[in-house]
């Protein structure tokens, strides 16, 4: 059985968040979606989201439970992001194409926590049309 680990802020869930989580979903067995924390979101975007954490998600698990994705959606750990790493031990990560990640710093990590995680970067859907920042 392979896991993946999805990572995200999801404000005002749209159709690219749905085509990102169901691409990971496709990747594994079981889906775990790590919903970014208010603090996270405002220290990395500079800016707060619209919407609070816990809302975020409930629309997350309401569209895993809606779409019979197997997985949930957890809220992410507060501080050091490596831990949520260290606590799910996936076998894939899940970066979406406009995630501001070092893939190669990530295999580094993934590399000193001794995982054998592969990371993973999916495509778009409608970049143009369907990504937050332009959904404001």
């Amino acid at each position: 059985m392979s896991l993946v680990l999805a990572f995200g802020t999801f404000d005002h869930f749209h159709p690219g968040h749905a085509a990102y989580l169901e691409q990971a979903a496709s990747l594994g067995d079981e889906l775990i979606v790590v919903i970014a924390r208010d603090v996270n979101v405002e220290r990395i975007k500079n800016k707060r989201a619209r919407q609070t954490e816990k809302i975020r998600k409930a629309e997350v698990v309401a569209y895993l439970k809606r779409k019979k994705i197997k997985g949930m959606a957890v809220l992410g750990l507060k501080g050091d992001r490596l831990k949520v790493l260290s606590k799910y031990h996936p076998d894939i990560i899940a970066l979406g194409y406009d995630q501001r990640v070092d893939e190669k710093s990530l295999s580094a990590e993934i590399i000193l926590l001794d995982l054998k995680t592969k990371v993973k970067r999916l495509k778009p859907h409608y970049p143009e049309k369907y990504k937050s920042s332009l959904m404001r």
